[in-house]
């Protein structure tokens, strides 16, 4: 649900922009309609300033509302579309990102399946996806907002 997952970073004391989109397809461009067909996941674009809080924080807000062990599902959304990924712009990010992923590891006994990959073919969701959660309130979600009342203290 990226509705869910950009409503919450949305939320994030520091976080600039949210936009939803797609990532990591075989094609430049997808739709929510041909997603299966190019192979792109529902990805949430995050903008921040990194003087109000760290990527070490955002990625843990990102394991907080995920199933990192989970294979092509979130809650009760089920398909590759689904799959759990960081996607970074920055090569500097990616020791920062292996580190948390190694430290949260610690806390499964499955191993963490989330990809972790360079920034490919990532295009912007339909207007209609966009703070979906803000234009529909009640809307369809399993991230749990209240564990915003932990970021947040």
């Amino acid at each position: 649900c990226f509705w869910g997952v950009e409503e919450f970073f949305s939320q994030i004391d520091g976080v600039l922009q949210t936009e939803v989109g797609y990532a990591d397809g075989i094609c430049p461009q997808t739709t929510y309609k041909d997603i299966k067909n190019t192979d792109h996941a529902e990805t949430v674009y995050i903008k921040y300033d990194a003087d109000k809080v760290s990527l070490e924080k955002l990625l843990d807000c990102f394991f907080m509302i995920i199933d990192p062990t989970s294979v092509n599902r979130q809650g009760n959304d089920i398909g590759r579309q689904y799959r759990t990924a960081i996607y970074y712009a920055s090569e500097s990010d990616l020791d920062i990102i292996k580190k948390r992923i190694q430290a949260e590891q610690s806390k499964y006994s499955k191993p963490i399946v989330t990809e972790v990959k360079k920034i490919n073919n990532f295009c912007l969701a339909e207007e209609y996806h966009q703070k979906y959660l803000k234009k529909n309130p009640g809307g369809y979600c399993h991230v749990d907002m209240s564990l915003l009342d932990k970021v947040r203290s």
